[in-house]
């Protein structure tokens, strides 16, 4: 009985401090007065904190600049019954969220409290959300983490939503345009965000898919503004480019340079350089280091990393670009004149690179250090090798000709 009427009068001290928005008080009743009560105890007021802070007209959001409240809340929300009246402790987390991205432009705390969300499949649970609902607030997270650079939390967050829309079908074609519009932006903003969490963790080859598609499946929506399209395509132009030389990135350089918006691009000041660059990459043309320049500078802190061998990410992409395509106009070049061409870096990091990539079979050709010599082994395609010969051939056919010709002329 005693302890009945201490719980009431800790649940009355409760009420009127939040009536009176008197921070002290609610402070000494959740640390002083809080270690005296049971977790049973406990439990039932963390409850009624929460039910009626939601519940009263003026407590929030004002509350939430007060340090010692931020203080009670964290402690309630850990000491919380399996289930609390109305779902109060979602509905705070959710005003908590809005107050740290509004007010505070703090993204990694609120990306941490919406995480904390209780969501159950269970439709007769008060904690009961539709997979949209679900999905949208991994969405959220992943957004937050991205603001503040924390990528790794970022890929787990939009895992999950990624797990609800495979397992629930939630989805939307550029064709099917019947889609409710909450649907369309959910769909969008997950495929941004995923897009910008593959960037973020220098996934560039796949980012660059993503942005591309990105850019042009909401092309006959109204979904996304003209402009947001050609910063995706921007964004493709930027991933394509930083992405490892192989066949696959060919594949991709070759789609965004056959996009007829790729030269709208100049018109944008932070991807002014992007067309000339990619056009150059895709036909193998050497990329100077004036338009790298250019380039570099309107790239992301996490796309201007210093990697092992002392080059940035770019910088090593477009050395190993300009070592293709200084086989396809030279023989046999000295690394000094190689260094100087490439403009990009001494002699001993193109003779460093140009080792790594005939290793990995990218560049075929062979060293000779002695005379500090790369040659370069041409490899002909089959289409290349059959256009030879018609060159060859047609060559052979103009000498004859001329031959005939001189003989007529003779008679």
């Amino acid at each position: 009985n005693t302890n009945t009427n201490t719980m009431e009068s800790h649940t009355q001290s409760v009420t009127t401090a939040i009536q009176s928005s008197d921070y002290g008080q609610l402070s000494i009743i959740f640390t002083s007065q809080w270690q005296s009560l049971g977790q049973g105890e406990q439990r039932t007021l963390a409850s009624h904190f929460i039910k009626t802070a939601i519940a009263s007209p003026s407590f929030f959001p004002d509350a939430f600049r007060s340090p010692q409240i931020m203080t009670v809340i964290t402690t309630t929300l850990n000491h919380l019954p399996p289930t609390v009246e109305n779902a109060a402790d979602n509905a705070l987390r959710q005003k908590i969220f809005d107050f740290k991205v509004n007010e505070e432009e703090d993204y990694s705390t609120a990306a941490r409290i919406l995480s904390g969300l209780r969501m159950e499949e269970n439709e007769g649970s008060v904690y009961y959300m539709p997979p949209i609902e679900r999905c949208d607030v991994f969405v959220k997270v992943a957004e937050c983490y991205l603001e503040e650079d924390l990528t790794i939390e970022a890929e787990g967050a939009v895992t999950k939503a990624g797990t609800i829309i495979e397992s629930t079908g939630i989805s939307i074609s550029a064709e099917n345009e019947v889609k409710d519009e909450r649907t369309v932006t959910l769909m969008l903003r997950y495929k941004s965000t995923y897009a910008r969490v593959l960037d973020a963790n220098r996934k560039f080859l796949q980012a660059a898919t993503k942005y591309h598609d990105l850019s042009i499946a909401y092309m006959h929506t109204d979904a996304i503004e003209a402009d947001d399209l050609l910063s995706m395509l921007g964004r493709a132009v930027t991933c394509a480019i930083l992405s490892p030389n192989s066949a696959q990135r060919q594949r991709v350089l070759g789609l965004v340079y056959k996009d007829e918006r790729l030269s709208q691009l100049d018109a944008l000041p932070e991807f002014q350089s992007h067309s000339a660059v990619l056009t150059k990459m895709y036909l193998n043309r050497i990329v100077q280091k004036r338009e790298l320049e250019q380039f570099e500078s309107s790239l992301a802190d996490h796309q201007k990393a210093i990697m092992a061998d002392g080059l940035t990410i770019v910088e090593r992409g477009v050395l190993e670009h300009n070592m293709v395509a200084v086989s396809h106009l030279y023989t046999s070049i000295y690394f000094t004149q190689l260094g100087e061409l490439l403009g990009v870096v001494d002699a001993v990091k193109a003779e460093k690179v140009a080792a790594k990539m005939i290793g990995d079979g990218s560049l075929s050709g062979s060293i000779d250090e002695v005379e500090g010599v790369l040659r370069f082994h041409p490899t002909k395609t089959k289409e290349e090798s059959s256009v030879i010969h018609w060159d060859e051939t047609i060559t052979s056919f103009c000498m004859q000709l001329n031959k005939v010709t001189d003989v007529v002329r003779a008679n």
